[in-house]
């Protein structure tokens, strides 16, 4: 109706039948259209005319906000007439410029009318007061059921909610009257990837794609863009660098994308300068700090991350929610208070069975506790290959089968290492903490490659010590007698002037009690 309609004002322009007001129709029907720079054009012309209505000042101020020019918006909007239309878009303003004493001042204008609570539930939402906003368009659905709409924005609410199925119920009131919609049916999409997966996503997107030039100009960015996501990153670098500031999402995934790489260092340039307002950028800005501050052993990283993560989990919004419990165990894992992780990561962990990052927190939290027999179990859930040859993750399993009595298992982990700074520490833990548990016999055996490879006097006090108690332990019948042969070997390999002492008293008892050697 609108196409038609500005084409025949256009028209009866053009031969010079022109109408009172055509220009403000023609404004009109094109920012009811998206076309906002041809709507700008034709009410900033009006506000150069004598006598101009004081209402174009508040049109125009509505077309700079669609256009993201929120100074312009506000110059505007205060030349108009003060309406409730004006009152609502200074409300929006204020929020674009976190000015919270004109938000309020705002606020209190609002009447208990529809427009006006429309607008105080959209900036509930954006606020991330997602309950609030449910509130508000369900009392005015109750009341105005054809205003089909609101349905999907209740959906979008339950969706941040991650009430994914009950968003899902909610829209599909709405996609029953209008199957065809872009919003609807990508929020369909979301719902389906966080329900399912990106495949189950992306048949949703189908129809969308196959359409996508009869839909709104933004629908091909907006499927462009989630099919990154959908897809797990591919293309991300192709896609999302050109919708960093078109699509609000994108820079948040494409932060998550080089995190994901092992770029932190990208992903820390791209977000450092963003200002967090949503609890997901809080997050995401807390992580990427906690990964820098790993990664450059930089404390001031780790106490940024520290404290987002503190400021989400321990906000009202988000302290029930999973994410916000998610924080406090970050929170108090980077301060190194275990005991308090467990309790968090325990209150949500039967949601993250099969997760691989989940355990792998998990399994270190219990190891630091002493309760190295579920951390064992923990480590061995996780099935990424990636993390499987990280070291601390190798060095933790390794203390825990120490812990456990399977020395064994921790000296098979060394020896399927590549010889490396890596390989070289974990001999030390496996040296160390095998003495510390009187495991002597892999004790002398890690000790033995560390002398052999660094002549330091300390891994052959280490070597002689864990020597010596082998032989005690087999003297006192605890270990096989046999070992004695690999402890001889093992004390032949060094050239330290203490070893002809400690090997012929082991040969005399070996004599004496008929063991070869």
């Amino acid at each position: 109706m609108f196409f038609k309609y500005i084409f025949n004002l256009k028209f009866k322009r053009h031969v010079g039948e022109e109408e009172e007001d055509t220009n403000l129709w023609i404004g009109y029907c094109a920012f009811h259209l998206g076309d906002y720079k041809r709507a700008l054009e034709e009410y900033e012309n009006a506000t150069k005319e004598e006598n101009c209505n004081s209402e174009v000042w508040v049109n125009l101020a509505c077309t700079y906000f669609f256009l993201g020019m929120y100074k312009q918006a506000e110059a505007a909007g205060f030349k108009a007439s003060k309406s409730r239309l004006q009152n609502r878009l200074l409300f929006h303003l204020a929020h674009k410029f976190n000015d919270e004493k004109k938000l309020m001042s705002f606020h209190q204008n609002l009447q208990d009318v529809t427009e006006d609570q429309l607008s105080l539930a959209s900036i509930h939402y954006m606020r991330s007061h997602y309950q609030e906003a449910i509130d508000i368009y369900k009392r005015i659905l109750l009341d105005n059921r054809e205003y089909l709409a609101l349905n999907v924005y209740v959906a979008l609410c339950y969706y941040k909610l991650d009430y994914y199925d009950v968003s899902q119920e909610v829209l599909a009131v709405y996609l029953q009257q209008i199957p065809d919609s872009t919003i609807a049916l990508n929020l369909k999409a979301c719902n389906h990837f966080r329900l399912y997966n990106g495949r189950a996503a992306e048949a949703e997107l189908k129809s969308l794609m196959d359409n996508a030039s009869s839909s709104f100009e933004f629908a091909k960015e907006l499927i462009r863009h989630n099919l990154v996501v959908f897809r797990g990153g591919e293309g991300a670098l192709q896609v999302l660098p050109p919708l960093v500031d078109v699509i609000p999402e994108a820079r948040l995934n494409l932060v998550i994308y080089y995190l994901r790489q092992d770029d932190v260092q990208e992903a820390y340039n791209l977000i450092k300068d963003l200002e967090p307002t949503t609890p997901q950028e809080y997050i995401l800005k807390g992580v990427v700090n906690a990964a820098l501050g790993q990664e450059m052993g930089s404390r001031d990283h780790m106490k940024i991350a520290q404290q987002f993560f503190q400021l989400v989990g321990g906000s009202a919004s988000e302290c029930d929610t999973i994410p916000g419990r998610q924080c406090m165990a970050s929170c108090f894992f980077l301060l190194k208070q275990f005991d308090d992780v467990l309790i968090y990561l325990n209150s949500f962990k039967s949601y993250f069975y099969n997760d691989d990052i989940f355990n792998f927190n998990y399994a270190q939290a219990k190891a630091a506790t002493g309760n190295t027999s579920e951390g064992e179990e923990a480590f061995l859930l996780i099935q990424s290959e990636k993390m499987k040859n990280d070291y601390i993750y190798l060095s933790w399993l390794a203390r825990c089968y120490i812990m456990n009595k399977k020395p064994r298992l921790a000296w098979e982990l060394y020896l399927k290492m590549e010889t490396s700074g890596e390989s070289f520490s974990l001999l030390q833990l496996i040296a160390n903490d095998c003495y510390k548990m009187g495991q002597f016999y892999y004790s002398a055996k890690a000790f033995d490659v560390l002398e052999r490879l660094d002549p330091n006097p300390e891994y052959w006090e280490g070597k002689r010590g864990a020597c010596v108690g082998i032989f005690q332990m087999i003297v006192a019948g605890r270990e096989p007698k046999e070992t004695l042969r690999e402890v001889l070997h093992l004390l032949r390999s060094t050239g330290n002037t203490q070893v002809e002492y400690m090997i012929r008293i082991m040969k005399k008892w070996a004599k004496e009690n008929r063991v070869s050697i």
